[in-house]
């Protein structure tokens, strides 16, 4: 059954590894899926060209360019005059201890929330008219327990993500009831960032998480589909997709 038969999703980084899943499951339930990239089209491309059913669309938007976000919205008008689906993917991070103070200069500390929370927030700016039309739409932003645990790759990005959880709630509440806000907030993913981990690393976070494995990219793009098709009475949400991890020691 395809569950989203016709309906216009917009995923940012859509082709990176937790992009792409969401991009692939969204399609498979019948979804027309827009992937905006920021340097890497040929990747981008590639993943739409996997992707099932038709009328998909690559372009380049960077998140942290608001023109950019307003000539998507004009493109996505044109083309398809609907939007109803927007997953904010997009987000960037490095590893910097967290006692490390100095390793975190203001130009990394900048750049994460210029395109994790800012980039976030002026993507749902640009396509709030789009979204708010007919019954209105969604926004998935893609979140990460370090918003609540203040555990993960750095201190700015812990702080990020507890900014885009704090806009999921603000915004939820201003845009009521035409556009639903949802976070997704993973724990460790299986994706590019842990591929450059050690490998005791990720067998540590394995055996600190209940479920005994870290998430795939498929377990987050499954639970952004549920949000989206199954929990259509969820606004201002933090759901967490860590396998139980914060109870962990």
């Amino acid at each position: 059954m395809k569950t989203l038969q016709g309906q216009v999703a917009v995923v940012t980084g859509g082709g990176g590894g937790i992009g792409s899943a969401i991009c692939k499951r969204l399609a498979e339930a019948g979804a027309h899926i827009v992937i905006t990239y920021s340097r890497s089209a040929d990747k981008a491309q590639a993943i739409a060209d996997t992707l099932e059913g038709d009328n998909h669309l690559v372009i380049q938007c960077a998140v942290d360019d608001s023109d950019a976000q307003v000539n998507l919205a004009k493109t996505i008008t044109e083309h398809y005059g609907r939007l109803d689906i927007l997953v904010n993917n997009a987000g960037i991070t490095r590893p910097v201890p967290h006692d490390d103070l100095d390793g975190l200069d203001d130009d990394l500390i900048d750049q994460i929330f210029r395109v994790n929370f800012r980039g976030a927030f002026a993507s749902v700016r640009a396509l709030k008219s789009l979204l708010m039309a007919d019954d209105g739409g969604i926004v998935i932003n893609i979140s990460s327990i370090a918003g609540r645990t203040g555990v993960g790759s750095n201190v700015a990005y812990c702080a990020s993500k507890a900014a885009m959880d704090s806009m999921t709630r603000s915004l939820a509440r201003a845009l009521a009831p035409k556009i639903r806000m949802v976070s997704v907030a993973p724990g460790w993913v299986n994706g590019e960032y842990a591929k450059k981990m050690p490998p005791e690393i990720i067998q540590e976070q394995n055996d600190k998480t209940p479920l005994g494995r870290i998430a795939e990219a498929e377990d987050v793009a499954e639970t952004v589909y549920a949000v989206i098709a199954h929990l259509p009475f969820s606004t201002g949400d933090i759901i967490p997709v860590d396998g139980g991890r914060p109870l962990g020691t």
